[in-house]
Parts: C-alpha cells; structure tokens; sequence
C-alpha cells in the first residue's frame, strides 16, 4: 500500500501520479483522502470524550447524569470511529503504487511503452516455422486430459525446457542470489501483500475448501518468505531465485495467443526476488534488467527492452521493463521476462520492515524474470533451419539439452 503519511503531505503530488495509472485509481485516491480525512476528524472528538470520563473522587449527581450523556456520545462516536478506519484500510488496498517519473505514458509502435534499446538481429528465413512444428508440443492431448490451453512437452523438447531452468538458476546464483523451491499455494494476505488482489483476483485459481491459492508465479512465495518479520539492517541485500510451477487462469485472454504453448494455464519459471534499503532499489532495478539481457546475450536471442506505460503497469509496481524477442512465427517482439520494482507497495502490506536509525523501516522488494518455458518456443524458433532442425545454443547442451532437435 501506498504511505498514508506521505500522500497527506503532498496529496498534489500524489494525485497526479496515481492519475497516471489509471482513472479508477485517482477516484480511489480521491476516496481515501475523505475517509482519513473523516477519520482525522473524529479521533479528537473520541479523545475527549474519553477524557471527560476520568473524574477525580465521588461523582456529583450531575456529573453521574452528564456521564451518561458522555458514554452514550462515546459508543456512537466510537462506532463511528471504527467504520471510518475500516473503510480507509479497504480504500488503501485500492490505490496502486504511484509511478516513478521515468515511466512513460505514451506507447510506441506495438510495444506496451517506449522502446529503450532494440539488440541483435532477427533471423532471415525464407519461410518461419512455429514451435509447434519445431518440437513435440502435444496440445490436443494436454487438452484431452486437463482442458484447453494445457499441454506436454515431450522428448527433446522437454529436455530443452529443463536445461534452460537449470542454466537460469546457475547463472543467476552466481550473481549473488540464493536458490529456492517454493511452495506453490498461498493463503489470501500473501495474495493481497503482494498486490495481486483485489486487481487480479479473476486471473488466480482457488482451492476453495482450502482457503488457498494457486500461485501464478513465485514472486508470492519469496515475498511471504519474511513477511511479518523485522530484518536486520545489515541482512539487506537479499536476493533469491526460485524455480516454481505456476498457474493463470488468463481469464482475460480470451481468443489472444490460443496456438501452440504460448499463452497457457500452467507453466514454469526461474524467477528472482529482492529486499534492499530504499536508496538502493532503482540500481538494483537496472541490475536485474542486466540479468535477463545478459541470459537473452548468452543464447543469442534478438530482443528489445520496453519502458512500460504507467498505465500498463501493475497496482505493485512503481516502474517495469519488459524484455520481449523476436518470433519469426508471428514476425513480431513478445515478452520474454519483466523486471518490476514495487518500492515499499509489498512491504507495507506484508509487514515487512528492517532495524535503521534507532527504529524500523519498510524494505523495498523488486522481481524480475530470470526465464519462463516461452524461452523454449523463442529458442526453438529462432534457431530453426531450413530443414525444419534446430540448432540448440552451446550453453543449453551444456546443461543437458540436445545439440539439435528435429
């Protein structure tokens, strides 16, 4: 959630970046602002009122008259209390992290924000299979057993998508973070902690009885890893990378992306998560973008980094960049991983906090995308030959992976 204190010391400021993301955010803000204004207005009332209860010695019979009046004033006054700060908390899971002043708020070309860099050079072939074509996708029989939009990946194909998660998590361990097998359920606060409800409630399935959820990436569980808890300050940085199976119903994608496994309900990711001091964060939002163009370097992939629009942006997060490469199939750039820092959104909402100056600060927590199985779909299609093979990048066999598939 946003700083309370911070948007009543400069609501200007505030409402015009919350104005960016969207027009049901400046109208939640604009709430907000009239429920602690309310709610302000009321906690002096009730602290006198329970003052003038403490009297010193036997009460007058006027007095015992006059505390009557004051006791019943108080009960009203108190439930009054009570619905003004319950509809201010309801109001602050509402508004969404304002966004930094470098986020854009055009789009360019087809891009979801304005194309920062564009690097290598997307293949020449004369005529672009897709992955389907390319490596054993069984989508009519992922369908027969679990439903539309799931699917096996089979054979060599399969041992490519292996080794792209384990040459991720080697390469992203030795950039300082810790491996980590998270659990794939959640309760309903680490959902809301981390800002995917309310906003996303529609694209997450839930175990009903259970009162749990199925994650639609990691990016939960690491940061339920220490929610609730006080960090010492020289604990921070902490870095961690997990290799999960995740879950997305994509409600809203109805009719986009339905080929092949490109757009499922079920798939798997190397994700990163960080917790840092504030004045650290937007350095380290730039190292993890580093990252993800490194590993896209490393296997030669073409692709282009997008400063998101503010109005593309998730409630969590304060800025994103997108790391999307080149598809020959469908002759343009999609997302390959993203890298968001969400500032103090999450650790507000989780508890989060860390020892500084003789009292405790919020931390702030960033995620990025180390890869994800479309990395298999992109390799598979940018590495093809004429002949309908493909050429497997050195570093992938080096993990297991085929020299060529097909």
């Amino acid at each position: 959630m946003i700083d309370l204190r911070a948007a009543r010391a400069d609501p200007e400021a505030f409402r015009a970046a919350v104005a960016r993301k969207s027009a049901a955010a400046a109208e939640a803000f604009e709430e907000l602002l009239a429920a602690d204004e309310r709610w302000r207005e009321l906690v002096p009332q009730v602290d006198e009122l329970r003052g003038r209860q403490k009297l010193k010695g036997k009460p007058t019979p006027e007095q015992v008259e006059e505390l009557k009046q004051v006791k019943e004033e108080l009960r009203r006054l108190e439930e009054e209390l009570a619905t003004a700060a319950a509809q201010r908390d309801e109001l602050l899971q509402k508004v969404p992290n304002p966004p930094h002043e470098s986020v854009p708020d055009e789009m360019e070309d087809d891009a979801e924000g304005k194309i920062a860099r564009v690097v290598g050079e997307p293949p020449d072939l004369a005529s672009a299979r897709d992955h389907l074509e390319l490596g054993r996708i069984e989508m009519e029989r992922g369908a027969r057993l679990s439903g539309s939009r799931f699917g096996y990946i089979v054979g060599d194909a399969a041992l490519l998508t292996l080794a792209l998660y384990r040459w991720a998590l080697d390469r992203v361990v030795a950039q300082g973070f810790q491996a980590v097998i998270p659990p794939v359920l959640a309760r309903e606060e680490a959902m809301y902690g981390t800002g995917f409800f309310p906003a996303e409630r529609f694209e997450i399935y839930e175990i009903v009885d259970e009162g749990l959820f199925l994650t639609g990436t990691s990016e939960v569980a690491l940061a339920g890893l220490h929610m609730g808890e006080i960090l010492d300050a020289d604990e921070l940085p902490l870095r961690y990378t997990a290799f999960s199976t995740n879950f997305r119903r994509e409600a809203g994608a109805a009719g986009r992306d339905t080929r092949g496994m490109f757009r499922v309900h079920q798939f798997n990711k190397v994700e990163m998560f960080c917790y840092l001091r504030p004045e650290e964060s937007w350095e380290e939002h730039e190292r993890l973008l580093a990252i993800e163009e490194s590993l896209a370097s490393e296997l030669g992939l073409p692709y282009r980094v997008v400063n998101i629009a503010a109005s593309e942006l998730s409630a969590a997060a304060a800025k994103r960049y997108d790391l999307e490469a080149w598809f020959p199939s469908q002759q343009r750039y999609r997302e390959l991983t993203s890298a968001s820092n969400t500032t103090d959104y999450q650790s507000r909402r989780l508890g989060i906090r860390y020892r500084a100056n003789g009292g405790t600060e919020y931390a702030h927590t960033l995620n990025g995308t180390a890869v994800t199985d479309r990395w298999a779909l992109a390799v598979v299609e940018n590495f093809q030959n004429e002949d309908g093979s493909v050429t497997v990048p050195p570093p992938l066999v080096e993990f297991g992976a085929p020299p060529t598939l097909g």
